[in-house]
This record gives structure tokens, sequence and C-alpha cells, in this order.
């Protein structure tokens, strides 16, 4: 990325700032599950008649976006942050045009993969561009509406998805085009100038070992009823899932300079917060998928009507989010987080006892998306909050990017594990039961996120909730998503 011509004078406000990236990350967070209630439509038209096959879909765009977030997030430290960010963008809105006119599953999922590369490069420089033109001590608040605005881009996916589908499965991928271009076009006018830092060449090989390890994981996982739990097959691509992870940890621990920084777990706050994200994003990502096929395969509702039924949820993930704000101050981030879980393994277990074959929105289906949404809205924003604050300014590209990392990771793993516990149902009440199980699944997966929550995301040593003035960053300090 070398020097480019001055552009013209342009609006570097934090607030336009702000409107810009956040345009770049609803785009990516949304294509996480705008995909969900396409997938029926999907599979008609490239004729594909597996669920598992069909769930590369969503968990090739997954994995390759959490690999990829970490490793692209301390490339882009070599280099200007607005240039990182634009280029991103790019990647990502040519490959969704080709995902618009992919005409079988395996090209489908190969330009998801691209998408996921542009996205992954977008995440880190948006939040980089973010901090930098924030004020110091409004930069948790930024850090709260950035984190928030991506968990209701996620959350939204379905709703948009359904809109788009009505008229045609390849718009959940075509609408990105225009807005993106959008996008490029404002942000080479008025994104402001953030240079790069000398930093080492990041870890290729361990971007690739926990791709390959969780990718192998997720597909032992979703192809096992296929082939049986005790099939030669499954259980040398679990093996070979267990090989490559266990490279992966003992790669970190001796690379010089590995792709996740060890330093950063002897900060309590910041394992803590990222072991929760895990856990957590394992069941929101598997509450998302099991609402969506629970509508369209059992009740028989067309995308649209179940993008508009999951509609409640999401829309009150920003409104929690910013109330969250305020109740952190007074009640600290782990029991904070834990209600949030509380409130989200509540509205997963509503739907396994008030589940019913016939549709019944109002005593099945809206309850539960009124709880997990709360959940979500108290839960996701502080725990993104949290894990940036208790990081020093040197590390914050790394450790945010860590988190969101094990984020979308867990989203993987939550998606491939309601896949296999789901299996094949036969028949209304066989599915009944089928979902009625994964969604006590959920519920207990939550569940233990609030307990991690209450054990392990403490306050700073000195007993200080992390606040919008006690956060310190530096202007030039690296970021990443």
């Amino acid at each position: 990325m070398g020097p480019r011509r001055q552009r013209p004078d342009r609006d570097t406000s934090p607030t336009a700032v702000l409107l810009i990236v956040c345009t770049g990350v609803i785009l990516a967070s949304l294509d996480l599950f705008i995909v969900n209630v396409a997938l029926p439509d999907v599979a008609a038209d490239l004729d594909v008649h597996s669920l598992a096959d069909l769930s590369w879909v969503l968990n090739a765009y997954a994995v390759v976006y959490a690999a990829f977030l970490v490793l692209f997030g301390r490339l882009a430290d070599r280099f200007r942050r607005e240039q990182g960010f634009l280029l991103g963008v790019a990647i990502f809105v040519l490959a969704s045009a080709a995902c618009g006119m992919a005409t079988s599953l395996v090209m489908l999922v190969a330009f998801r993969v691209v998408q996921a590369a542009g996205a992954a490069l977008l995440t880190p420089t948006s939040l980089g561009l973010l901090l930098a033109s924030t004020p110091p001590e409004r930069r948790h608040a930024a850090v709260r509406t950035w984190a928030a605005v991506g968990g209701l881009g996620a959350a939204l996916g379905p709703v948009v998805g359904g809109l788009l589908v009505a008229a045609d499965w390849r718009w959940v991928f075509l609408v990105n085009v225009p807005i993106g271009v959008v996008a490029l076009i404002v942000g080479w006018r008025r994104l402001p100038h953030v240079p790069g830092h000398r930093v080492p060449v990041p870890d290729l090989l361990g971007a690739l070992l926990i791709t390959g390890g969780v990718g192998l994981l997720a597909l032992g996982l979703v192809k096992a009823t296929d082939w049986g739990w005790g099939n030669r097959t499954t259980l040398a691509v679990l093996s070979a899932a267990a090989v490559s992870v266990t490279l992966f940890v003992t790669h970190t621990a001796h690379h010089r300079n590995p792709l996740i920084d060890r330093s950063l777990f002897a900060l309590r706050t910041f394992t803590g917060a990222s072991a929760v994200a895990f856990v957590f994003s394992a069941a929101f990502g598997a509450m998302l998928l099991s609402r969506v096929l629970w509508a369209q395969d059992v009740w028989g509702w067309s995308p649209l009507q179940t993008g508009l039924a999951i509609a409640p949820g999401p829309l009150l993930v920003p409104i929690f989010a910013t109330l969250s704000g305020r109740l952190v101050l007074r009640f600290g981030p782990g029991p904070l987080i834990a209600a949030g879980c509380m409130f989200f393994s509540i509205g997963a277990a509503w739907w396994a006892f008030a589940a019913t074959a016939q549709p019944d929105y109002v005593g099945e289906m809206l309850g539960g998306m009124l709880l997990t949404g709360v959940g979500t809205g108290l839960a996701l924003p502080t725990l993104m909050a949290t894990g940036a604050a208790s990081l020093p300014a040197h590390s914050f590209a790394t450790g945010s990017a860590v988190v969101n990392m094990l984020r979308q990771i867990g989203m993987a793993i939550g998606v491939a594990v309601f896949i296999a516990v789901l299996g094949t149902p036969r028949g209304p009440s066989d599915a009944v039961h089928a979902y009625a199980v994964t969604s006590i699944l959920v519920a207990a997966i939550a569940l233990a996120a609030g307990v991690l929550a209450l054990i392990l995301v403490r306050p700073h040593a000195s007993g200080e909730v992390p606040t919008p003035t006690s956060v310190s960053l530096t202007a030039e300090a690296p970021t990443a998503g």
C-alpha cells in the first residue's frame, strides 16, 4: 500500500468516522447470518440436499473470518488504517457480487471464503480508525457503540435476509454491492490518515493451523450424523482437528511472534472476557440458525415471515446495549454479563417448553426472541468493551482481534453442534422433540457463559470498573476487531 495523492478536504470528526466504519462493520457482521433464511432457497436452486453440506455457506465464512482477524489485524498495523479498511471493503464487495452469481454450492462457498477475508481486513482497521479519531475520554463509549452495531448487524441478518429472499436469494449478497460502493466513495474522501507502525510480520502458519483445526472440527461435527459417530472417517477428521489445534497451541507457546500474543492471557479480565465471549457466541450462533430452520422447516413459514418474526429480538439489542453502559458502572461487568446470559438462557428454555408443531407466534416464538434480544444487548457489548478496556495501548490491536476471533470460532462451533444434535427429524412430533433438545442445549451453553462471567470477569485490581474516563488508549494505538 504505497503513497497516494492528497485527497480533498474532509470532515474527520469522530461522528463521521463512526458512521463510515460502522457501515463496513455492519456489512461484515450482517453476512454472518443474512444467509440463514436463504438456505432453503439456496438448496433448492443449487440442488443441495444435505443440511450438513449447506452449513458450509455459514461456517466457511465464520471460520475464515475468525482465523484471519488476528492475522490481518496485525498485518494492517504495518500500513495506513484507512487504506486497509478501504481494501477490505473492496474485496468484500467484489466477493459479494461473485456470491450473487454463483451457480454451485462449491462456487458459493469459495466466494464466501473470499468475502470473509475482506471482512477480516476491514474489521480491525475500522476500529483502529475509530479510536484514532476519538478523544480518549470517549473511546470506551465508541468501542461499545462499535460492538453494539456489529452485534446488531449479526442479529438483524435473518430479518434483512427474509426481506431480500422474497425477491431472490441472490439479493442477500448483491445488496452489499451498492452499500459497499457508497462506503468506498465516502471513505476515500472523508476518512483520516492513520499511519502504520513497525511491527513483525504476522504468523501465517499459526493462522493456517487454527483455520484447519476449527474447520475440521466443524466438518466432523456436522457430518457425524451422516457418517456415523463411530465411523473411521468421522474419527479421522476429529482426530486431525485435535492434532491441528494441539500444533497451534504448541506453535504459539514457542514462536517468537505468535498469532496470539501469549502475554495477553496474563491479563485476568481479558482472559475471562475472551472465554465468556467464546461460550456465549456458541449459544448465539446455534440460537439464530435454530429459529430460522424451525420457522421454515417445521412451521412452513416463508423467509419473509421468518425474518419479521425474528425482528423483535434484534430490535432490543441497541436499546439494552445503551442501557448496559450505565448499568456496568453500578454493578460491574461480570454480574451484568451474567445477567445478559441468564436472560438469553431463559429465552432459549422458553422455546424448549413452548414448542408446538402448529404455528403459535405469541405463545412460542415471541417470548424467547424478546428474552434473547435483552440478553444479547446486555452481554455482548459489555464483553467487548470490558475485554478492550483491560488491554494496554500497545496490545489493543492483537487483544481485541483475539476476542473477536474467539467469538467467530464459538459461533461456527455452535452451528456445527446444533446440526449434529438436531440430526434429521422425521415427522412433526420428531421435529418438536429434536428442536426442544437443541433449545435446552443452547440454554445450557448460555447459562455456562453466565457462570464463567461471574467467576472470571472481574474489575481491575484496583477495584475500578472500566469507564470512559479510565480507559486510556493512545490515538496511534494499533487496533483490531
